[in-house]
């Protein structure tokens, strides 16, 4: 099993830059596919980025481009830097684990951290 646990949301304005950082446990985290998800209040939750064990990585159109994924296997952490934000970007971001193969659905992902609030200003 593993233990995610969210950090580094915060309010920002438009056009600013957050990045927010997940901590894993488990002895195993470099099996894991790891990704983030957001939830809007009132929309589902949908998929940001994903990244494997051997850093590739996938992300949605919607911050293609303006948001990096990446993780440290050694610290058990995962990051995502996010820049050039927009107040569509406002929401609850998640962080999210599996060992199976890296997916953009939720119900692909076994275990969840509790989230932090993003939230970007106009």
């Amino acid at each position: 099993q593993v233990q995610l646990v969210e950090s580094g949301g915060g309010l920002v304005q438009a056009g600013g830059s957050l990045r927010l950082s997940c901590a894993a446990s488990g002895r195993t985290f470099s099996r894991y596919s790891m990704a983030w998800f957001r939830q809007a209040p009132g929309k589902e939750r949908e998929f940001v980025a994903a990244i494997i064990w051997s850093g590739g990585s996938a992300y949605a159109d919607s911050v293609k481009g303006r948001f990096t994924i990446s993780r440290d296997n050694a610290k058990k952490m995962v990051y995502l830097q996010m820049n050039s934000l927009k107040p569509e970007d406002t929401a609850v971001y998640y962080c999210a684990a599996t060992m199976r193969v890296a997916g953009r659905e939720a119900r692909e992902y076994d275990y969840w951290g509790q989230g932090t609030q993003v939230t970007v200003s106009s």
